[in-house]
């Protein structure tokens, strides 16, 4: 889950936006090929940055909150979305799918151990792939975090957040006849698998606004225009994901296996009035994880371009001790 569209607002201290000293297409097997860009000091630290979504896609802003001295920056596009192909794919394309995808975008970089930023469905991804390879990352960071779990699901498309935005909810669950509101997710899907492409544009044009409305703490409601195939790519893959619960049982439920990443240390950044991914489950993964420090946002929603996300995330990248890429 991720805001959608935007740019970063108002805040004086990112960095210059830096261009890609490499970009390739990472053939990762199933038919997928992967738009990979590295960016910064070639020499430089590591960071991998995971988007949100999932099927949200990078963009060059993403760049900017790393100092281009000091960091290694990479930046893909996960399977099906952004310059991946094949567009808009569900085929092949789980959260396992993706962990393989991040450790083989380490190996052909020939990088040892890297930090990971991500937002989001970012961070769910990034929680999943360090407890698959601890001993491949040096510190975590995260922000609007989102566990992927039935009740956060059940919050955002089963009426909870409506309940502070019914209007826009109302228009939302309307888009489907009455007998079949009790599940949108199963709802939407049917008609973003139908077949019909015109069917699939209009409903995903649907499901990514009521997504991107609620987003920032400065919404007023307004939907914001979505490029077709933009929206087709994220309402597609972000419901294949939520359909199937992320594709994580009980037993790989991200706070059941915090223990294999109690020692790596962490900072989440959460907006206080997040609408899409509610603080307590920030709070939740922060006390499961002796290691990580909450830093709670006063007055934002959910958005990377929230101006006060925005300042801690880039301050938390400026005083990341050097010293945890060495251990």
């Amino acid at each position: 889950m991720d805001r959608v569209t935007g740019q970063l607002r108002g805040t004086p201290h990112l960095f210059e936006l830096v261009e890609p000293f490499d970009q390739r297409m990472l053939d990762v097997g199933d038919g997928h090929r992967l738009y990979v860009e590295q960016c910064g000091n070639p020499q430089g630290q590591p960071v991998v940055v995971l988007h949100g979504g999932p099927g949200g896609g990078c963009s060059p802003a993403m760049r900017r909150f790393f100092d281009p001295e000091r960091y290694r920056i990479i930046l893909f596009d996960q399977r099906g979305c952004g310059r991946s192909t094949p567009h808009a794919s569900v085929e092949a394309n789980t959260t396992w799918h993706l962990v393989a995808d991040i450790e083989l975008i380490r190996q052909t970089l020939g990088i040892g151990r890297w930090a990971i930023f991500g937002g989001s469905w970012g961070a769910t991804l990034a929680l999943v792939y360090a407890q698959e390879h601890p001993q491949v990352v040096a510190a975590l960071i995260l922000r609007g975090v989102f566990l992927a779990t039935r009740s956060e699901l059940e919050w955002f498309y089963g009426g909870g957040a409506g309940r502070f935005w019914p209007e826009l909810w109302a228009d939302f669950a309307g888009q489907v006849p009455e007998d079949e509101r009790g599940d949108l997710i199963a709802a939407y899907g049917r008609r973003l698998f139908c077949g019909n492409q015109g069917v699939e544009v209009s409903f995903a044009r649907a499901w990514a606004s009521w997504e991107n409305a609620l987003a920032s703490i400065d919404s007023e409601g307004g939907y914001i225009g979505i490029g077709d195939n933009y929206a087709r790519a994220f309402a597609r893959i972000e419901n294949h994901y939520f359909a199937h619960d992320a594709f994580l049982n009980a037993e790989q439920q991200i706070l059941n296996r915090m223990d294999r990443i109690a020692h790596i240390p962490g900072a989440v950044v959460q907006g206080r009035y997040d609408m899409i991914c509610p603080p307590h489950t920030a709070h939740a993964l922060t006390r499961h994880w002796p290691k990580a420090r909450l830093v709670m946002v006063p007055r934002a929603g959910h958005a990377l371009s929230e101006p006060g996300i925005c300042r801690e995330l880039l301050r938390i990248m400026q005083a990341l001790p050097r010293e945890v890429f060495d251990n």
